[in-house]
């Protein structure tokens, strides 16, 4: 629900912070991303014209007051965005538990002003927060009472506590967000061992029994089994049934049968089994050793998860979060209960903070009382489409159990190649066979169909697949109108029935002209669906694309050695140049997630004017303690403002004050092993899409024979908002800028203002999106079908 204003933009200049002050810190374990939180808070407050204020050890400095909350400025937080953990500390504090201590607490806060809290940390920890609110006027009161503390003029001066809680938790057990501040980066350090391992363990046939953070929630678990192909994965809340062990040891030993070398097993520390009793990795590693007889070993990662540099997906979660924060305590009125700013889709939003919290033990309680089924869908359609999506991949049902169809569906991937390609072609041969359909894998695009290299894929041939990088059935650029004629013969020849393309821009082209081509071609009157794929982003109808994660990992990781190099040699500034042809995504959230101060693109337009005076702020910022600046651009951002000009144009004007070095990225950015968002992404995306197409094949089936020729049987799938949707190509070619290869529109560009506004510089920002507190929905089962990521 958005407010009546939606049409016009809300701008936040009205909103301003002078004579506020706001309180951050940090609380319960530390997740990688906080660090970027707190920078964001202390940036949007200072911006604002407000106090902020550092509150070091969670509440323990809090009660402890003294040198624990000091006041800070914006280069406090220079250079914390790729530090993992919280530099301003975190513990735990049974102090905090009594009233004398949440006394000691609101009078530390209030000598100083703070009547504004900014806490990152779990459920617990927020739990807490909205208790110190609920009882800080009486606790001032009390205070005032005391009478050497404070007098009644300050009770009333800072009558009200607001609170604003954002979650920082790697297990992502909080209800109510699709994503909590750490679990990306989690996601990252496990995917990276598991990478590790395959390497050695298929060298010597082994099986493999990893044990992973998570003791209430099994996201970790879950999502990293779906990211690497695990061959099984126990979760608290999904128990394996009666005479599990049985079942695993057949699969394992079919799997070996199969030539698989390797096998991994997936244990959440909380696993539990029916029965409430736990599964722990010894007891599934003596299992497997005394049935089968299989080399194996155990790996447990520990606090290995929690370490590292934060991912580039959670710094802009973290950020935007933060200036989320920081809007909605500007907001806040004394009725506006505490809330948390959390993460729908892709929109961050604000919901009471007990109503998440209340969600959240809910779970817990259903898993106690054995309600599992319950609990998978209290904690969100995020959660059990990676559950659906992960019991669909990991096991085949044995032939006979299959349906047969007779349908024949061909896919293949067009354009560049992109990070997580291969796993999206994993997830629709194997949904494809258990729909009961012949799957055909095309090889290097539409040059190849037109060449005949077009053979049947099945179940055991994309094993291992997930976490390969590039594409493994070769991509081309090549569209398909000059080989028309002869990729109509290839689809008679084949029986081909439905197409999938996974791909970037010239995928949503070829499709385009494979449908214009059906007045003409029979052959093309088939269901066809594209999967976006693309480093760029740059694909109309979705705001996300396969592999743009990856390249923006890439981008990140640079950004920081880069900005590290510089450190030893005061006053430096590096342009570096992004890939993205005419789009500036990987440009404008590179820069966000590394800190950037300024990112040029060519959906903003900028002159010689703005390059002065990013050289004037880069000057004036060299006279700071934060000796060095960081500049991004877009390939295509201008044709005449090259690289080479804007790095020759800084040096000029910089002479004596900064040098300037340049890197050109070039195609590192398409390389690499995918992100663990990258294949989770493309896992789900794509088995979605073989789902729409089984069911338009069975619409469009008629007289032993598939015939479609309406615009809503050649379809994109992509994430809008807060969902999957699947839209006719035709529909999308007014949001097309067909000359620049971008969309009309592009969410992103609405960050762009963040990235301004943590670097320092003045802008609008519009805030039509947020300020309205939304309600905890439960999702119906039907509703997980349609939906989240």
């Amino acid at each position: 629900p958005h407010s009546a204003m939606d049409h016009q933009p809300k701008f936040f200049e009205n909103l301003s912070g002078t004579g506020k002050a706001i309180g951050v810190l940090t609380s319960g374990g530390d997740a990688q991303g906080m660090n970027a939180a707190v920078r964001a808070v202390v940036r949007m407050g200072i911006y604002v014209k407000a106090k902020v204020y550092f509150v070091y050890e969670g509440y323990q400095g809090m009660v402890d007051g003294g040198d624990n909350i000091v006041e800070v400025s914006w280069e406090s937080v220079s250079s914390i965005l790729q530090v993992g953990g919280t530099v301003i500390g975190s513990a735990r504090c049974k102090s905090f538990r009594t009233r004398e201590g949440r006394l000691q607490a609101a009078y530390n806060l209030v000598q100083r002003g703070i009547t504004n809290l900014c806490v990152i940390g779990g459920d617990g920890s927020l739990t807490g927060a909205n208790l110190f609110r609920e009882e800080w006027s009486g606790l001032l009161e009390e205070l005032a009472q005391k009478g050497k503390f404070i007098d009644e003029e300050a009770v009333k001066k800072y009558a009200y506590l607001n609170i604003v809680g954002m979650v920082g938790s790697i297990d992502n057990d909080f209800c109510g967000t699709d994503m909590t501040i750490g679990t990306d980066s989690a996601l990252h350090r496990i995917i990276e061992v598991v990478d590790a391992i395959m390497t050695t363990a298929q060298s010597h046939q082994r099986t493999f029994v990893l044990e992973v953070m998570g003791r209430h929630c099994g996201y970790l678990a879950l999502v990293s089994a779906l990211a690497c192909g695990a061959d099984w994965v126990f979760i608290p809340e999904y128990p394996p049934e009666e005479g599990w062990e049985d079942s695993m040891c057949v699969k394992l030993s079919e799997n070996r049968a199969r030539k698989k070398r390797l096998n991994i097993i997936i244990v959440a520390e909380g696993a539990i089994d029916c029965h409430n009793k736990p599964i722990t990795s010894e007891k599934v590693k003596d299992l497997v050793v005394q049935r089968l007889g299989f080399d194996t070993r155990v790996t447990i990662l520990g606090h290995v998860q929690r370490g590292g540099t934060p991912s580039a997906f959670d710094r802009i979660l973290a950020s935007r979060m933060g200036v989320e924060a920081v809007l909605a305590l500007l907001e806040a009125t004394p009725a506006t209960p505490a809330c948390v700013v959390s993460l729908s889709g892709n929109q961050a939003v604000r919901l009471p903070l007990m109503e998440c919290v209340q969600m959240t033990q809910e779970v817990q309680k259903a898993m106690d009382e054995g309600r599992f089924v319950e609990a998978v869908r209290l904690r969100g359609r995020s959660f059990e489409n990676n559950l659906n999506t992960y019991k669909l991949l990991s096991q085949k049902k044995p032939d006979a159990e299959l349906p047969k169809t007779n349908f024949n569906v061909a896919v293949l991937n067009v354009g560049a190649p992109a990070a997580g390609m291969n796993a999206a072609v994993r997830a629709a041969v194997r949904v494809g066979i258990t729909e009961g359909h012949k799957m055909f894998a095309v090889i290097d695009g539409f040059e190849g169909f037109a060449r005949g290299k077009i053979k049947e894929i099945s179940w055991g041939d994309v094993g291992g697949w997930t976490g390969q990088g590039g594409s493994i059935l070769g991509t081309k650029r090549t569209l398909p109108a000059k080989y028309l004629e002869k990729i109509a013969d290839q689809m008679r020849t084949n029986s081909i029935n439905a197409l999938m393309v996974i791909g970037g821009f010239e995928a949503y082209l070829g499709l385009l002209e494979l449908s214009a081509a059906r007045e003409k071609y029979d052959e093309f009157c088939v269901p066809m669906v594209m999967v976006p794929a693309t480093v760029s982003n740059n694909v109309p109808g979705s705001d996300f694309s396969i592999g743009a994660d990856t390249a923006l990992n890439t981008i990140t990781d640079t950004c920081d050695r880069i900005k590290q190099s510089a450190s030893g040699t005061k006053r430096r500034v590096f342009i570096i140049e992004t890939m993205g042809g005419y789009c500036g995504y990987l440009a404008n959230m590179g820069a966000l997630a590394a800190g950037a101060d300024a990112a040029y693109i060519f959906e903003e337009q900028f002159d010689i004017r703005e390059l002065q005076a990013n050289v004037e702020h880069l000057t004036e910022k060299m006279k700071t303690s934060i000796q060095r600046g960081l500049v991004l651009r877009n390939e295509n951002c201008n044709e005449n403002y090259t690289t080479d000009f804007i790095y020759q144009l800084y040096s000029e004007e910089g002479k004596g004050v900064f040098d300037c070095r340049k890197n050109v990225l070039g195609h590192m950015q398409q390389g690499g092993a995918p992100s663990p968002f990258d294949r989770n992404f493309g896992t789900k995306i794509s088995a979605k899409a073989m789902q729409w197409i089984s069911k338009k094949l069975k619409e469009t089936y008629r007289k032993g024979k598939v015939f479609a020729n309406t615009d809503d049987s050649v379809c994109l799938l992509g994430m809008r908002r807060r969902n999957l949707v699947f839209q006719p190509v035709a529909e999308l070619k007014n949001e097309t800028d067909f000359v620049h290869r971008i969309p009309k529109e592009q969410w992103w560009l609405k960050l762009r203002p963040l990235m301004k506004i943590l670097a320092k510089y003045k802008t609008s920002y519009d805030v039509s999106d947020s300020g309205q507190l939304e309600h905890v929905a439960m999702h119906s089962p039907k509703e997980a079908e349609t939906g989240a990521i």
